[in-house]
């Protein structure tokens, strides 16, 4: 492992800093590391920005030798004091000159977000304060870790995988200060190992498979579900928490294989997307490394196996195997074929309503059906009706970031096939007739809304609406459009939440 550790103290080597990064650099040597150390403080450079753009100032040869070695390390070990909460000025300059556009990091295409350049690299910060931590972290809120961390190395890309404080210095004796050096010149010998502990080691084997299953997409089924077992409680019988749960397991996991087929089979598209966000441009799982295509594939089959078992433990217990076994196998078929040949709906413009029927319907008959109620009834129809319009605004609209993408690859979204000005309106309508749809509910056929959610769906599809037709007079360029997909997602809530609430 090839090493970089930059001294940043402004009194460079006499400082108590100055004995920290060299302790932590014998124990990296120790450790079969190469390492380059650097002090800001003998380094010459101008530390401001005195051109338009950081990137128009000639850098002084210090820098030019700095940047190299930044470019040569896998990891970076910042060694520096906590004046006012952050670090030092001088810190602050080098960064300032040396991270620019175009090296460090880039703005993405169009103007949508930044990317960071330094990826593949790992950083640690070893900072010596006075601050008791627990006054640090709670009361300021770690500024400089956050502004290292995050705003800056983060930022660009790098993996910072520790942050270790040595305080309070000014009351500490000589003995704790050895037994600090001692601590650096260990943490130096751990990358034997390599930057990452055995906990972040275990946590980068399960996070990818976190990232890939989007959680974010679960809850609305989830209440959709919980609707129709509360209903089905209803019908007679009172609720049986097992084959709750376990009909739960069952949806859950066919989510699982629907998002990892789409995170495979959308890999085209996904990578010529730079307008992915978090409800579109699929999980990045794969693009950024973390799984392969491979591994997405054992683990589809897996969970739809999974998905399996259930699924046969439900129908040998149900009171009505012949409709419960072939609705969970169209349930399989739509929700995986959403993107999975044969259907491959999303790519024929038909996965918009797959997507907001399994969420709306489905999940409502799900609930009922596990339960051993009918499959549907008027109640359920009016709770479910509703729902499935208030999803369709957020599903259809999160296909205008990646209509460009999607039209290269072939993916016949409705933003694709209609254009992005008519997906604006096509969610326009759809808001208006998920209020209608409701108010005609409560009214007529299932009073489960109550007047005050009424009321609120109301003003939250005007509010949708108006934002609708504003977004779509702006332009119909593919972008993202983060704050618009907010008032859409939350929209549904209304229809999920304020029936569970008269259940």
């Amino acid at each position: 492992m090839k090493v970089l550790i930059l001294l940043a103290h402004p009194r460079g080597q006499p400082a108590f800093c100055g004995a920290l990064s060299r302790a932590y650099a014998e124990g990296a040597r120790a450790a079969g590391c190469a390492v380059i150390a650097l002090d800001l403080a003998a380094m010459e450079f101008n530390p401001d920005v005195v051109s338009s753009s950081p990137r128009e100032q000639a850098l002084e040869p210090d820098l030019v030798a700095a940047r190299d070695a930044i470019a040569w390390a896998d990891h970076l070990v910042f060694v520096y004091p906590t004046w006012w909460g952050v670090y030092p000025a001088r810190l602050k300059g080098f960064l300032d000159r040396l991270f620019t556009p175009g090296w460090a990091f880039e703005e993405i295409t169009g103007g949508t977000g930044y990317a960071g350049l330094l990826d593949g690299r790992t950083a640690e910060l070893i900072t010596t304060m006075d601050t008791p931590g627990l006054v640090y972290d709670w009361l300021y809120g770690a500024p400089g870790r956050n502004a290292m961390a995050r705003a800056t190395l983060g930022f660009c890309g790098v993996d910072v995988v520790g942050h270790k404080r040595f305080g309070p210095v000014k009351s500490s004796t000589a003995t704790m200060r050895a037994s600090w050096i001692e601590e650096a010149r260990r943490r130096g010998r751990l990358l034997a190992h390599g930057p990452y502990t055995a906990r972040q080691r275990l946590w980068r084997r399960i996070s990818p498979w976190l990232a890939a299953l989007r959680l974010q997409f679960y809850p609305m089924t989830f209440l959709g579900y919980c609707i129709g077992a509360l209903l089905a409680g209803a019908h007679g019988g009172g609720l049986s928490a097992a084959r709750f749960w376990a009909g739960y397991g069952l949806l859950f996991l066919i989510e699982a294989a629907t998002v990892f087929a789409n995170d495979r089979l959308d890999y085209v598209t996904d990578s010529r997307n730079p307008n992915w966000g978090p409800f579109n441009g699929g999980s990045r799982a794969l693009l950024g490394g973390g799984l392969s295509g491979h591994a997405l594939w054992l683990g589809g089959l897996f969970v739809l196996a999974g998905a399996g078992v259930l699924g046969l433990g439900l129908v040998a217990t149900s009171a009505q195997p012949w409709t419960l076994a072939p609705f969970l196998l169209v349930a399989a078929v739509i929700s995986v074929g959403y993107t999975a040949p044969p259907l491959r709906l999303c790519y024929r413009a038909l996965g918009e309503l797959d997507v907001a029927l399994t969420h709306s319907f489905m999940a409502i008959m799900a609930g009922r059906i596990f339960q051993n109620a009918p499959l549907l009834d008027t109640r359920s129809f009016w709770i479910a009706a509703p729902m499935f319009l208030a999803i369709l605004p957020s599903i259809a609209l999160s296909a205008i970031p990646d209509r460009d993408a999607d039209a290269e690859a072939g993916k016949n979204t409705l933003a694709v096939a209609l254009g992005i000005g008519a997906v604006y309106r096509l969610a326009a309508v759809a808001a208006v007739l998920a209020a209608l749809a409701a108010l005609m509910a409560q009214t007529l056929f299932a009073p489960v809304y109550g007047w005050i959610a009424i009321v609120a769906i109301v003003f939250h599809a005007l509010w949708l609406t108006r934002t609708c037709l504003q977004q779509g007079a702006l332009g119909v360029a593919a972008r993202r459009i983060d704050a618009l997909m907010a008032v859409a997602l939350t929209f549904i809530l209304w229809f999920c939440v304020a029936p569970l609430f008269s259940l």
